[in-house]
């Protein structure tokens, strides 16, 4: 039910419809210093978002009247808007989506029900703009990320493990730079013929424009052309109605659906291309996110520290560095970058425990 004008609201209300008022015009803002990075229609959508949340907003303001005063909005909104009018990035946009997403509207008997389902369209209209920035993202970038995570991991696990046997700080390093530059080209090298392959594969299902050279060359009586609709997905009548065009037999004002167009084919497939990278550009992001992850565990050796000490800032270290990297997989994907961070440091730490248990237990024996 919602608030009765004629009675005064209680502080707990007046609190929290101040608390919407202040979210409200911080995602206006937010909105609109996206939009003043963006053009064309991408800027309109921003502007309608930013719009709507005005409306939002002076619809708390009506409710409050004479209680109309301002405070901070969220910690999270504040953030948000600050990233907004320095970067415009995809991560503002997945931050934005999660804000969307958390809307208490659906609960709060004072907000309309169409205030709601607003808030439920924001948040797809957000992912569908971020999606984009994802896919931009999710070639050489994704490389990039993992490869990191796979060397802060790997490293950590091997450091860990050499170092519980009881060898030197020398040997410990030793082992960790070897483990660095393997795993480094590996992943450089799977990663280039990872990428590699797929762009081939996806070049050799390009049409090609033979329906052009060939066509009045061909025999009419044994029209070839039609094989080739056919194999493209058309069905019979279609594809002798496609091939006659293209042999010249007349002029066809026809359904585009008769043919599929190689030009069109082949822009999907360029799509495809950019969203994977380029594989030296992969293999690249690979080699050099993988060796700056790996360094992280032995930069306490490197500067000379030795024993547990040495360890346990090689544990610290690498999981701040497993939070962050965590934390924007989980942005990029539109969940909790806390879980998504928290995550990574179980597995992380999880397998640097395994390997420190084994070394532990082979130094033993050894001794």
């Amino acid at each position: 039910m919602s608030h009765n004008p004629a009675t005064q609201p209680t502080p707990a209300q007046i609190r929290r419809w101040r608390q919407y008022v202040a979210d409200e015009a911080a995602e206006g803002a937010i909105y609109r210093a996206l939009a003043e990075k963006k053009t064309g229609q991408e800027r309109q959508i921003l502007l309608g978002l930013a719009e709507a949340e005005a409306r939002h907003e002076e619809y708390w303001r009506a409710k409050l009247g004479e209680h109309d005063r301002p405070v901070r909005p969220s910690l999270r909104r504040s953030f948000l808007r600050l990233l907004a009018a320095r970067f415009g990035s995809v991560f503002v946009l997945a931050l934005a989506q999660r804000a969307e997403s958390s809307t208490p509207y659906a609960k709060d008997e004072d907000a309309t029900p169409q205030m709601a389902a607003d808030e439920q369209v924001h948040e797809e209209v957000v992912r569908a703009l971020a999606t984009a920035g994802r896919a931009q993202l999710s070639g050489n970038f994704r490389a990039a990320v993992f490869g990191a995570n796979d060397g802060l991991v790997s490293n950590l696990a091997l450091v860990m493990g050499i170092g519980a046997t009881g060898v030197s700080a020398g040997m410990v390093l030793f082992s960790g730079i070897a483990g660095l530059l393997a795993g480094a080209l590996s992943m450089a090298a799977g990663e280039y013929v990872s990428v590699r392959s797929q762009r081939e594969l996806l070049t050799a299902s390009r049409p090609t424009q033979v329906t052009l050279t060939a066509a009045q060359h061909l025999d009419l009586d044994a029209n070839e052309l039609v094989l080739i609709y056919k194999a493209r997905g058309m069905s019979d009548e279609d594809a002798e109605h496609r091939a006659a065009e293209r042999m010249g037999l007349f002029t066809c004002d026809c359904n585009p659906s008769f043919s599929l167009n190689p030009e069109e084919r082949s822009e999907e497939l360029a799509n495809e291309h950019e969203e994977l990278g380029s594989a030296t550009g992969a293999a690249t992001s690979s080699f050099l996110m993988f060796a700056s992850g790996a360094v992280i565990p032995i930069l306490p050796y490197i500067f000379g520290m030795t024993g547990i000490a040495a360890i346990i800032t090689s544990v610290v270290l690498v999981g701040v560095a497993l939070m962050v990297t965590g934390g924007i997989v989980g942005l990029l994907s539109g969940a909790s970058p806390l879980k998504r961070g928290l995550r990574q440091l179980a597995i992380g730490w999880g397998a640097a425990a395994v390997t420190y248990c084994l070394g532990l237990l082979f130094g033993t024996n050894v001794a």
